[in-house]
């Protein structure tokens, strides 16, 4: 398959080639992947939008399921450059009877069990996973975008502000570029140490700071944290800084095309048995496949999918006080790291004879 297929070519030569007839789409993700970025949603806390996509190329045909109340804003903003043809209810009317009558007698599968269709979530999310040219462009720049925001913030925040202070200054950097922050993490002193997922609250920033984004731009998804510490940086912080960007270099390089993902996992327990903390890859997810999600799905040892090129993935190991997350590009000249903007604090660390700069703790 050609990775610079448009997405509904690669969509429509897989359900050829698996003998469907056609798919339903309802999630957010795959509205975005399938139209180059246009978007569906109107609550930002769900993950179904407000017009259901059905693509049918047996009989060459293609719907958008909604209501008049959505109908005129879809097709003349997000839908104007696709051939779908509408398909439409009253707000107060249920859109199922109209769906019903359209796959009616044939073989349609979906990205969730509505209408107890068969659920090939996890085929898509490999399927869109091979980035096209667009969507690697898109990718690079909401990475640069992301990562920027993120890093400003942590040489701007101050002591004494809260972490919901620090969530919404960076909420409003990503935002005033259109960007989506799906998930913020902000944690300050001891909660670094006892959360490994740690919302914002309303404590405030005595000398440390971990601030995570997961940031929405096209369908695409950054993935980037940072620290900042005020005041001189315990010994014991900076020995497991480094220690964990041994870590780190090692499962991002170690992701390359032709080598399966639970082989990557497996190498990084064995860089953290190394640096001595063999048990704290338990304490938190290990990161995986990201692109159209945060992670398309997470790695672990059963996770033998091989690996190829135009994929992104977002490892995230993680020893005590500290995390190591930044969103890489996978080629076969050699990973790039799109969210390093060149602009922070960095340990060189070494891995297989060359030298790479993985993120410090920024000391103010």
């Amino acid at each position: 398959m050609q990775q610079t297929a448009a997405p509904v070519k690669k969509l429509t030569d897989w359900l050829e080639k698996e003998g469907y007839d056609g798919i339903l789409l309802r999630k957010r993700q795959n509205f975005s992947w399938i139209t180059g970025g246009k978007v569906n949603h109107i609550e930002n806390t769900t993950e179904y939008g407000v017009a259901d996509l059905l693509i049918i190329p047996r009989i060459n045909k293609k719907y958008c399921f909604t209501s008049k109340m959505e109908s005129r804003r879809i097709m003349e903003e997000e839908l104007n450059d696709f051939d779908f043809e509408l398909v439409e209810c009253e707000w107060y009317e249920s859109i199922i009877p109209l769906i019903r009558k359209h796959i009616e007698g044939k073989m349609i599968v979906g990205d969730s069990t509505f209408l107890g269709l068969e659920d090939v979530s996890s085929e898509l999310a490999y399927l869109r996973s091979q980035l096209s040219e667009t969507e690697i462009t898109n990718y690079k720049w909401l990475c640069q975008k992301a990562a920027g925001a993120l890093e400003n913030v942590c040489h701007e925040i101050k002591r004494g502000m809260t972490e919901h202070e620090i969530a919404a200054l960076l909420a409003q950097k990503v935002m005033e570029d259109g960007i989506n922050p799906q998930v913020i993490l902000v944690a300050t002193d001891e909660r670094i140490f006892n959360y490994r997922h740690p919302i914002p609250t309303a404590k405030k920033l005595e000398n440390y700071a971990m601030i995570v984004i997961c940031a929405e731009k096209f369908g695409l998804v950054a993935n980037c944290t940072r620290f900042v510490h005020f005041g001189e940086l315990p010994e014991t912080l900076r020995e497991n800084t480094q220690k964990l960007a041994k870590i780190d270099i090692t499962m991002n390089m170690a992701t390359k095309p032709g080598v399966r993902i639970n082989e990557v996992f497996e190498k990084g327990l064995q860089a953290y048995a190394e640096v001595g903390f063999p048990e704290d890859w338990r304490f938190l997810h290990q990161g995986g496949l990201t692109g159209f999600a945060p992670r398309e799905f997470l790695a672990s040892r059963e996770t033998d999918h091989i690996i190829v090129k135009n994929q992104a993935f977002a490892w995230n190991p993680a020893i005590r006080g500290i995390k190591s997350e930044d969103t890489i590009f996978v080629d076969e000249e050699g990973n790039q790291f799109l969210t390093h903007t060149g602009n922070w604090v960095y340990i060189e660390v070494e891995y297989d004879g060359k030298i790479y700069k993985r993120p410090d703790v920024l000391v103010r």
